[in-house]
């Protein structure tokens, strides 16, 4: 196949590009400038796509004698990543800034672009597996679990499954790679990991979110409605969030209170016991599936609400509305914004943007 390779100055995308290099395939690496801040520089493991990590993907590049460019995708990925992000937020939701980045960025602009090109696949570095199905091609989980990266990908359609290409998701362990990448001679095989949001490298989401979108302040209430505090910025808090609250009221039973639910029309932050934050609940109107649609309109499943949590046994239900899931065991401080990807087994079937919670505790309960 004619491959482009994704590399983003990280041992696993430089591993991965090695391996369709001896897999026979004729790669192209390239790197993604997704800012156009030129002084960026990397710190450790926070943020990422700096100069620092085009410097090594660029030397991993011409280690394996491939060929090397740097995308300016720095528009596109302010307009569908980072201007996303802040709305989200200013509607009150908590979104997932890595899972639009793989869907508007890594595997819709980037792809558009390979295939113009005459590229056969998107090679990336990515823990996760492609399976013939008896439907046409199917996303499945990673043999390393704890590096299982399928959740963050369940935004992916059968169209651009079948343009993708993920050498490492076999592989048993991360050490496995570090080990084969310094075999290599890559230097960047103890390249530590990034983590964090990579548009927010020093981590201060709240501050960073304070400068775009401004501080208003506000009323904190308890579930019955009663004003209990007063905060400067609804952007500030997120469902489940214990710390910084400042309430002037303390709970009847002497217990910590916990967000619940952060109204952006009336600038309002709901807060109530931890028990509250269990879910019931969830669902969504904006959905895709990772390949053939379930032919069902009703299934078990198993739902996952974040990248590294652990996938609960659950029922979903499709309608002209969308997709509702019902767990067996209630979630736990899940929030509108958050993606929820379905699991039948190892395969992902697909995902949706949570709109809508019910909590599994009743006001008054």
């Amino acid at each position: 196949m004619r491959v482009l390779a994704a590399m983003s100055g990280g041992v696993d995308s430089a591993v991965a590009a090695a391996r369709a290099v001896e897999a026979g395939h004729d790669v192209t690496g390239v790197h993604l400038a997704l800012s156009r801040a030129g002084g960026t520089l990397r710190t450790g493991s926070r943020g990422c796509c700096t100069i620092e990590d085009a410097l090594d993907a660029r030397r991993a590049a011409d280690l394996l004698g491939i060929p090397f460019y740097v995308w300016d995708f720095s528009e596109r990925f302010r307009d569908d990543v980072i201007d996303d992000f802040i709305s989200e937020y200013q509607a009150g939701r908590t979104p997932n800034p890595c899972m639009r980045c793989n869907e508007k960025i890594k595997f819709a602009a980037l792809l558009e672009r390979a295939i113009e090109l005459g590229f056969d696949a998107v090679c990336t570095g990515h823990y996760a597996t492609l399976e013939d199905g008896t439907g046409g091609l199917e996303l499945h989980r990673a043999s390393d679990n704890a590096k299982d990266q399928s959740y963050v990908l369940g935004v992916l359609t059968a169209e651009q499954l079948a343009h993708t290409y993920f050498p490492l998701g076999q592989t048993p362990s991360k050490a496995l790679v570090r080990a084969e990448a310094a075999e290599r001679g890559l230097s960047v095989a103890q390249k530590p990991d990034s983590h964090d949001i990579c548009f927010i490298p020093d981590g201060d989401t709240r501050g960073w979110l304070a400068e775009k979108v401004g501080a208003a302040a506000g009323d904190v209430v308890d579930r019955s409605g009663e004003v209990i505090g007063s905060h400067e910025g609804a952007h500030a808090f997120t469902v489940g969030q214990r710390r910084g609250l400042k309430l002037g009221v303390p709970a009847s039973d002497g217990k910590p209170r916990f967000v619940l639910e952060v109204r952006p029309v009336s600038n309002t932050v709901v807060v109530g016991p931890k028990e509250a934050l269990a879910i019931g609940e969830i669902s969504g109107e904006r959905h895709s599936w990772a390949g053939a649609a379930p032919e069902e309109t009703s299934f078990d499943c198993e739902v996952q609400i974040r990248a590294h949590s652990e996938p609960v046994p659950a029922h979903a239900f499709l309608s002209d509305a969308g997709v509702r899931v019902v767990p067996d065991v209630a979630l736990d401080g899940v929030a509108p914004g958050q993606t929820a990807v379905l699991y039948v087994g190892t395969r992902v079937l697909g995902q949706f943007t949570i709109d809508k919670t019910v909590s599994a505790v009743p006001v008054g309960a």
